[in-house]
């Protein structure tokens, strides 16, 4: 009974908002676009529907209320960003295949040290690094059995030590924050690029480095604000001299040596980060940098995901030196998650119909209130808004349904869009208060060594520092490098 009422909520909702829209503009176009968005949300927020499947409304609905024509929506589900986020999936599933973010991993835990409060840097720092470039979800599963080693380890000699809330505290939040630092690094933050790139026309575009000249300081200095936090309500009263992490060296040692395959994924991998950072121009101060694309001559038709492809397509026609068939293959690909994928394309058709439709310039209208506001203010309570209303529902579905809304409203401050919209895109990603939140979240939960309350109480600090320390990072390094 309780499913059927969420189920029948979405539709209800949307009708409801198609008949207040129809009665205030006048406008089909706009009352069935905005009615649909709200279905969406309804049913993306409560999860009536699986989360994909409802990203499919748009595709299904749009062309029946004439809106838009299939013709015309079906291209909006499979914009060239995709194949940004579908390129960066096939490098990450290489180097999990050859097992080079695991060596990666095991390397910092050793070279970092083995009292607690060094190891559980050495947990965040390798989980942080990795969720850069890999899905957070496989940082956290590959990084689990190590830490739960390690418990075992310490309570076969000092059984009333329990280390097991920090350690997992720290790999579920650092996975989070480290998505930040990159284009790649998580979902929302592609999305909005292309959003962001679509939209605002008039402004420099949101590249690789560009986005990573902000991301990554912001969030190195939130990682280690969040280690900090944890350390210090978890470790203080912890013997620095515990365990040596014989468990540790001993899984680096069956790695073995690196091999040819491996060396040539990571060299694969490295120069397709190479040339995402220099792909295009960049202005920091006086020193201008052009970007190689001027080398060609339609450096337009050149996209991050152009080279994301590239690099992918190079790993899958390439042999295996140790072992049968390529560097990449099939069954690699095959792991593609494609429910994500419709939920970019879903996002996508209903941002582009929002514009089109009149929508946004309606919504733009009844914003207009926000000008007599600080655009501080506004910004606060927006990624405020955003990082609690992460907790539950999606980061991406979250970030899909602000983005056409933040677009009117940074039209109507007297700021420069990215320090409205960032902050707020990386707000969606520090969700740190519940299991449902995130699935890092979630694993780290499932393994019953965490109580709730330490989650809550933990996350709620670290939400609301994330938004501080995004904020501040737009604020002062984003107008020292880039003049917003």
């Amino acid at each position: 009974m309780q499913k059927t009422i969420k189920i029948l909520l979405g539709p209800i909702l949307g009708m409801l908002t198609y008949l207040l829209l129809k009665s205030q503009t006048q406008d089909h176009k706009i009352a069935a676009t905005g009615g649909i968005g709200v279905w969406m949300a309804a049913w993306w927020i409560t999860e009536a529907v699986n989360i994909y499947f409802t990203s499919l409304i748009p595709i299904t609905f749009l062309p029946i209320l004439g809106v838009v024509s299939m013709k015309e929506l079906g291209p909006m589900y499979m914009p060239d960003i995709i194949f940004f986020f579908i390129g960066g999936f096939l490098l990450a599933f290489a180097l999990e295949k050859w097992e080079i973010h695991r060596r990666i991993a095991l390397k910092i835990l050793l070279a970092i040290g083995n009292s607690p409060q060094r190891l559980l840097l050495g947990f965040m720092l390798t989980s942080y690094f990795l969720s850069m470039w890999i899905l957070n979800t496989a940082v956290v599963m590959m990084l689990l059995p190590a830490a739960m080693a390690v418990f075992k380890q310490i309570q076969t000699t000092n059984k009333d030590t329990d280390l097991s809330t920090a350690f997992l505290l720290g790999i579920a939040y650092a996975a989070s924050i480290g998505g930040t630092a990159t284009l790649i690094g998580t979902a929302p933050n592609l999305y909005f690029m292309d959003f962001f790139n679509e939209n605002m026309i008039n402004y420099e575009p949101v590249t690789f480095g560009g986005w990573f000249m902000i991301g990554l300081p912001a969030s190195f200095v939130f990682v280690l604000g969040a280690y900090w936090v944890i350390q210090k309500k978890y470790l203080t009263q912890t013997n620095s001299n515990l365990f040596e992490v014989k468990e540790i060296q001993k899984q680096y040692t069956e790695l073995g040596k690196v091999n040819t395959d491996q060396w040539m994924v990571s060299m694969v991998f490295g120069i397709t980060v190479v040339l995402w950072f220099t792909a295009k121009k960049m202005d920091i101060g006086s020193f201008h940098f052009p970007g190689w694309l001027v080398l060609f001559d339609n450096p337009t038709y050149i996209k991050e995901s152009t080279i994301a492809m590239f690099a992918a397509f190079v790993l899958v026609v390439t042999p295996s030196r140790t072992t049968k068939g390529n560097l990449l293959d099939w069954e690699a690909a095959k792991k593609i998650p494609l429910g994500i994928i419709f939920l970019f394309g879903g996002g996508f058709a209903l941002a582009k119909v929002i514009g089109t439709s009149g929508l946004g310039l309606w919504l733009g209208d009844q914003l207009i209130f926000l000008k007599a506001f600080n655009p501080i203010v506004v910004v606060i309570g927006l990624a405020l808004f955003m990082t609690f209303f992460t907790e539950l529902t999606s980061n991406t579905a979250s970030t899909i349904l602000m983005l056409p809304i933040l677009m009117p409203v940074a039209q109507n401050v007297d700021i420069h869009p990215m320090i409205i919209m960032m902050p707020v895109v990386m707000s969606a990603s520090f969700a740190f208060m519940l299991p449902v939140a995130t699935p890092p979240n979630t694993i780290v939960y499932g393994t019953e060594k965490i109580k709730i309350q330490d989650m809550i109480g933990t996350g709620l600090f670290l939400n609301l520092m994330g938004v501080a320390i995004s904020l501040i990072a737009v604020l002062i390094w984003g107008r020292f490098i880039f003049d917003w």
